[in-house]
């Protein structure tokens, strides 16, 4: 799951054109929410010897998304923290999450949220499938488990699939696959005592020549800033030609 800038802040790059996420206010990504979610399900579904796992990498205050999924109920959490990780492409962030994952001890289900809220990419889970050599189903909008069968249906913009898998496999949700918990009372206080690592890259076992803007295979070039508002244009109605005026400008800008 990922830590992103909260979408209601002030949100700024980096000089180097990279988003800034240590001096903005961030927050659990809302689309992993829904990951938390169905791995809490599934772990009530198949028995207190199941156990959640929250994983994350970024800064040092992206810790606050792993404590968030422990407040819902995960059992544990792990944050990847490295300074070289910054600026990292899609390829670089899957080859972190993957050896973590390896580390983390080869689970049976890896569960990812559809997308992120700030990058919006959505290849993160198929880039870990092919990493980690397992399976994918991806873009769940249900999620159905009985022993190691997994059925998912999915939602296209013509048809529905459903499709199956077998354990160990990577699965993603997307937000219709049910509301997320809020965190109640009882789980923040448990969350405090819940185990919390911290790996480094030489923890997991990844060079930092593999990683960072260095080694990205894209870059942003140039970044403007959003212009600001302008002020709106008033149609009135004294003559009855009213709605003669707001016809004629709605035809202007093409929205009729």
């Amino acid at each position: 799951m990922k830590y992103v800038p909260d979408a209601t802040a002030d949100r700024q790059f980096e000089s180097d054109n990279t988003v800034d996420r240590v001096g903005v206010d961030g927050l659990l990504s809302e689309l992993d929410e829904y990951a938390v979610e169905q791995a809490l399900q599934l772990k009530e579904k198949l028995g207190e010897d199941t156990e959640v796992t929250a994983l994350t990498i970024g800064p040092e205050k992206a810790v606050d998304a792993v404590r968030k999924a422990l407040q819902m109920g995960a059992d544990k959490g792990i944050h990847v923290s490295d300074e070289a990780i910054a600026g990292s492409d899609y390829v670089a962030t899957s080859l972190v999450l993957a050896k973590a994952i390896e580390k983390a001890g080869s689970p049976d289900v890896v569960m990812c949220g559809m997308a992120s809220t700030d990058a919006s990419g959505g290849v993160v889970p198929a880039m870990l499938a092919e990493r980690l050599g397992l399976p994918q189903v991806t873009l769940a909008s249900v999620v159905e488990a009985q022993g190691d069968q997994v059925r998912i249906k999915r939602d296209g913009d013509t048809a529905t699939e459903v499709i199956g898998g077998t354990l160990p496999l990577v699965l993603s949700v997307t937000d219709q696959s049910g509301e997320a918990r809020y965190p109640s009372f009882k789980g923040i206080m448990a969350a405090k005592k819940k185990p919390m690592e911290t790996w480094s890259l030489s923890d997991i076992g990844v060079d930092a020549s593999e990683v960072g803007l260095d080694a990205a295979w894209t870059a942003v070039e140039e970044t403007t800033a959003r212009p600001p508002r302008t002020a709106g244009e008033i149609v009135t109605d004294e003559d009855g030609s009213g709605a003669t005026a707001l016809t004629e400008f709605l035809a202007s800008k093409k929205f009729i």
